[in-house]
């Protein structure tokens, strides 16, 4: 039998890639190794208590070498970037053994353009005798129309889709070698840290903003003009906290930032705190006592979604709407899309509809997602099949 191993992780100063991680390791139970490309991020947070890390640097492709002239003559004969991978990457390739089983665990990767990586490692690692899954993922459908991407995901040996839209897209391909499991880290475990001054239990609003939605906004400075007015309303209409929560802090992506300058405007008011860096089992635990959630970090909305909290997401991709899809039956109110704040109380709009139906939501998810939460772990079925195959 194989050995499990773990690549496309981006690193754990990203707590959902973090909460990957951990959660992937309590479903399947075995031995991991995972190849990190921020190894030391992952270190930071303990991943190497529970798995082997390797480093997955790239190789250096010598200028004038007779792989670089290869490379290049692939790239601008053939449009190929397969040679430049298998040379940048040959540390990473040279360690694939055959019946070996790698999980690509970046769970939006195809959510994004800029595939040929991911796409070419599948195709080496492949022809090294070890198998592929796309673990816990979505897929943007419009990327599945480009033949090369549908090529692509036809040689994995599983796709594992962590919501129906992605599914049925997949489905809709004929890319028959998917199964539909919801995302691990509903699996994830959760640690209760005292709660800071100012954080009222079941009676906080948990908000978390990211850059990555800025970027995606249709109109500057929406975003944050919403955010702004949503905490101003919450103050002036409610007897509730406000708690911001960062979920990921990548120098060039880091929620902190946004987040700051929120605190700063309304940190007189005695009513508003914000978290410092904590891991994802840490950040579970303070998002678990929010009375509302309102996140734009897929893992962070997960951690609300897992421990029942009602929540509204702040989306820009297939993977929210097909998350909320599944567990509510809709995405719409559920689901806000960065690129449709057009007005600046659209934030303020759907927070209010989400407080009219709170009892609802929460009585709702109190029901379904016991077994929501339970068929997370038929992930292990699927890739014991795989390495007894």
């Amino acid at each position: 039998m194989g050995q499990i191993k773990l690549y496309a992780n981006g690193g754990s100063r990203n707590h959902g890639c973090e909460a990957i991680l951990r959660s992937t390791k309590k479903i399947l139970d075995k031995d991991i190794c995972v190849y990190s490309t921020a190894q030391n991020e992952d270190l930071e947070n303990k991943i190497n208590e529970i798995m082997e890390i390797k480093e997955n640097k790239n190789d250096n492709l010598k200028k004038g070498s007779l792989n670089y002239y290869i490379s290049a003559i692939n790239i601008k004969l053939f449009k190929s970037t397969l040679k430049y991978t298998e040379y940048t990457k040959k540390t990473f390739l040279e360690d694939v053994k055959k019946g070996d089983l790698y999980l690509s665990v970046g769970g939006d990767n195809y959510c994004y353009t800029g595939l040929d990586e991911l796409g070419n490692l599948n195709a080496l690692i492949n022809k090294r005798g070890a198998k592929t899954v796309l673990w816990g993922c979505s897929v943007e459908p419009d990327i599945i129309k480009d033949e090369k991407v549908k090529k692509d995901l036809n040689t994995y040996s599983l796709i594992v889709a962590r919501e129906t839209l992605t599914y049925n897209a997949l489905k809709e391909s004929e890319i028959n070698k998917s199964v539909l499991c919801p995302d691990p880290a509903f699996q994830l475990d959760k640690i209760d840290l005292p709660l800071p001054k100012g954080f009222e239990e079941n009676n906080t609003v948990g908000i978390n903003v990211s850059p990555l939605i800025i970027d995606c906004e249709s109109k500057k400075g929406r975003t944050m003009e919403n955010y702004e007015g949503l905490i101003k309303h919450i103050i002036d209409t409610t007897n509730m906290q406000i708690a911001l929560i960062p979920h990921v802090i990548w120098d060039n992506n880091d929620d902190r930032k946004p987040l700051r300058v929120l605190y700063n405007k309304f940190k007189d008011t005695g009513r508003v705190v914000m978290l410092e860096d904590h891991n994802c089992m840490e950040l579970k635990g303070y998002i678990s006592r929010c009375r509302f959630f309102i996140g734009a970090r897929t893992h962070a909305t997960i951690a609300a979604y897992s421990t029942c909290v009602p929540t509204l997401v702040i989306g820009y991709s297939v993977k929210a709407k097909g998350i909320a899809k599944d567990i509510f039956g809709t995405y719409e109110n559920y689901v806000l899309p960065v690129q449709s704040l057009s007005n600046k109380d659209d934030l303020i709009n759907s927070f209010e509809w989400m407080k009219d139906n709170e009892d609802d939501i929460r009585n709702h998810l109190n029901k379904f997602m016991p077994e929501y939460k339970e068929k997370a772990l038929q992930g292990k079925v699927e890739i014991e099949k795989l390495l007894e195959g």
